[in-house]
């Protein structure tokens, strides 16, 4: 198998994550590191003895490069991106995908003319639990899927927002709906199959910020069934992520990374795997780089084999279309229909 040579752009706290991943892949090798602040950026390159630049120009012109990971802000997704993918790197973002469904459309455009690939971090979708509880919907393992409920009740400090000018910010941040609870979304849409309308609610109840740090909404699938959605960073003090699975023959009831319930005939209950445990619940550095590394390597499986990613660019799109229609909805006051999304 070839070794994939990589660029980690952005140096915050989610760089590190990915750093470690690439460490730990036989098959994956850090060249670079870049990122606004020189002090920072020098010090992980010297760590990680690669070369180290604040100047995103270098990347795009190093021919050693082959895949960009984007771990910088959210709201630069798109516009550092859409010029990753111009150079002829393959680019892997860190969620979301942008803030906006057009600017993910660009991204997916971009990838295309230039042939190369875009995937977006979803790595909760490399766990066990998710993973078989996928293989059980599409093997009709609880019949006729019901309802499925995707909560996400965290905990962030004002100081965590004060932290960085950017956070809480609509245009490059989001709130709890794009920002903490995009993976929720990402399982349910993954999990639960298109959306044929929304009905929203968010507020910003105890922080000082432009952004949402309460979020609601309530789904309809093509297949019929039901979807809920909470996300909020207002939770004290702070709790797992939950994901219910509810059908016509069986429960599965997810939380964290453990199971809490498993009716499932005939499927038995998947091991929690060694090193899943943290989950961001109230420090968003408490979690595990296990499935960054996952997910990485099924990127490099697929450069290998030419195959998609298990999580493409229209995921990322997907996820985030669905929150922008949250918000359209919340602030119209009515159901969005599918005729509605514009």
């Amino acid at each position: 198998m070839k070794t994939w040579s990589f660029a980690v752009v952005g140096c915050g706290t989610v760089a590190d994550f990915h750093i470690q991943a690439i460490r730990e892949l036989e098959h994956a090798r850090l060249v670079m590191v870049a990122g606004r602040t020189e002090e920072r950026v020098r010090k992980i390159g010297i760590r990680e003895n690669c070369a180290w630049t604040t100047d995103l120009t270098e990347v795009l012109n190093h021919q050693g490069i082959d895949i960009v990971c984007l771990t910088t802000p959210s709201g630069t997704h798109a516009f550092m991106g859409v010029e990753v993918l111009s150079s002829g790197k393959h680019l892997l973002v860190e969620k979301p995908l942008a803030m906006t469904a057009a600017e993910a459309q660009q991204l997916i455009r971009t990838a295309e003319e230039f042939r190369v690939t875009l995937s977006v971090v979803s790595q909760r979708r490399f766990e066990a639990q998710h993973r078989e509880a996928k293989r059980v919907l599409e093997e009709g393992g609880l019949g006729k899927l019901l309802l499925i409920e995707a909560t996400c009740p965290f905990y962030r400090t004002q100081e965590y927002y004060d932290s960085s000018s950017w956070r809480g910010t609509i245009e490059q941040d989001g709130g709890a709906l794009m920002n903490q609870g995009i993976h929720s979304i990402d399982l349910m849409l993954w999990l639960g199959g298109p959306v044929r309308s929304v009905f929203g609610k968010t507020a910003t109840a105890t922080h000082r910020i432009e952004a949402e740090d309460l979020g609601l909404a309530m789904v309809q699938f093509e297949s019929g069934a039901y979807g809920t959605i909470t996300a909020s960073t207002s939770i004290q003090p702070g709790f797992q992520p939950t994901l219910n699975l509810y059908g016509e023959k069986g429960t599965i009831k997810v939380q964290g990374t453990s199971v809490v319930h498993w009716s499932a005939e005939g499927y038995p209950l998947p091991r929690e795997e060694e090193g899943s445990t943290g989950g961001g619940v109230s420090d968003p550095m408490s979690i595990s780089a296990l499935y960054h590394r996952l997910q990485i390597a099924d990127l490099l499986e697929a450069l290998n084999t030419g195959r998609k990613p298990q999580v493409t660019g229209e995921d990322g799109w997907l996820a985030v279309r669905l929150v922008e229609r949250i918000y359209q909805s919340s602030a119209e006051g009515k159901e969005i229909t599918l005729s509605d999304w514009r």
